[in-house]
């Protein structure tokens, strides 16, 4: 995977993502939202897409950073269940929005180490993706599995296409997130915050499955 290419999938999102913002623009200037609620329904699209290409260009900044070394794992000790909580805070306007249930599960004394910052956009991220795919719910967990911190992004929708599952058998996250003309870059940037955290001969991965908690996708980040 070359930086072009990864430059160019972001373009193509934060280009739909400027189009939506655009077109209810457009439609609030052109008062063809008559009554508060649709007035406020579009104000939330807005919000929404803003956030996504924020999260963007924070994702295009720290993967630029990682690909010329200059970034690392600041890894600190964190309390998850607050962790959860604030990801969940964070992004319940955009889930509400959209009639989706965002909640979170996690044992209260549950630590981990990690750097917070890479991580929480790693989650975002997932979390804006997971909104465009789920139906009605998404689940947030963390526990402890196989001496891995294990951070789970569930959701209620189709799951991940046959092909990216199989992929990842056999290939690198980068292939299972440019795989079958997909540009899921959401998958490549977890992939590559989670090798950035090592603790002696293990590294930190991502496991892409379906069917958890949720008959949905499930989204695995394993930080040692």
């Amino acid at each position: 995977m070359v930086f072009a290419d990864i430059l160019a999938s972001l373009i193509h999102d934060m280009k739909n993502s400027l189009g939506m913002v655009i077109n209810t623009l457009e439609e609030l200037e052109c008062g063809r939202l008559p009554g508060q609620p649709q007035q406020e329904s579009h104000l939330r699209v807005l919000r929404q897409e803003a956030k996504r290409l924020n999260n963007k260009l924070l994702e295009l900044l720290t993967l630029y950073k990682i690909e010329n070394g200059r970034i690392s794992a600041n890894v600190e000790e964190l309390n998850l269940s607050e962790f959860l909580e604030e990801i969940v805070l964070e992004n319940r306007v955009s889930a509400e929005a959209q009639g989706v249930v965002f909640e979170w599960q996690c044992a209260p004394d549950l630590t981990g180490y990690f750097d917070e910052g890479l991580v929480r956009g790693v989650i975002n991220s997932l979390v804006g993706n997971g909104l465009r795919y789920t139906r009605q719910r998404l689940l947030l967990t963390a526990e402890q599995a196989d001496g891995y911190l294990a951070l789970r992004l569930e959701d209620d929708g189709d799951g991940f296409p046959a092909g990216m599952l199989a992929a990842q058998q056999a290939t690198s996250d980068q292939d299972v997130a440019f795989g079958d003309g997909r540009t899921h870059l959401g998958i490549y940037f977890a992939g590559m915050v989670a090798r950035l955290h090592r603790n002696r001969e293990r590294q930190g991965a991502i496991r892409l499955s379906n069917g958890g908690r949720l008959p949905g996708g499930c989204f695995s980040l394993l930080l040692p």
